[in-house]
């Protein structure tokens, strides 16, 4: 199975590869997207029970997506401390220190840096037809 989740997470010119970066790169933009909605007062009085919903099942997705790098990796501390692999662990990592720590919201614009994310699933545009 680890050979089959390698395949689809690193290898963008397989179908399930291209499957999971599109979807990735969805849920990257619907997660930016939902940080701008909630830093605007007026939406968030109105949808900030929903948009916290969502920023929580996009951590959990992008947290699970993470560890299955990191596991799957033939060389996990290579991947941790490469470029992409600090980008997804700076990502996530605010989400989880706001649990902690109270009054974090300026935390939040870090996680923007998931856009950085989408450069990797770009990179899938050369093997699209």
């Amino acid at each position: 199975w680890q050979d089959v989740v390698h395949e689809v997470i690193f290898e963008a010119d397989t179908y399930w590869g291209k499957i999971f970066d599109v979807i990735l790169l969805w849920a990257i933009l619907l997660s930016v997207i939902a940080v701008m909605l909630e830093s605007v007062q007026s939406l968030n009085e109105k949808y900030g029970d929903l948009l916290l919903y969502a920023e929580w099942i996009f951590t959990i997705f992008f947290t699970i997506e993470y560890l299955l790098r990191v596991y799957i990796s033939d060389k996990p501390l290579k991947y941790i401390f490469s470029f992409y692999g600090m980008v997804d662990f700076l990502s996530i990592v605010p989400s989880y220190i706001g649990i902690f720590v109270l009054n974090t919201q300026y935390l939040k614009t870090i996680r923007v840096i998931r856009l950085m994310r989408v450069f990797r699933v770009l990179k899938l545009v050369r093997y699209s037809s």
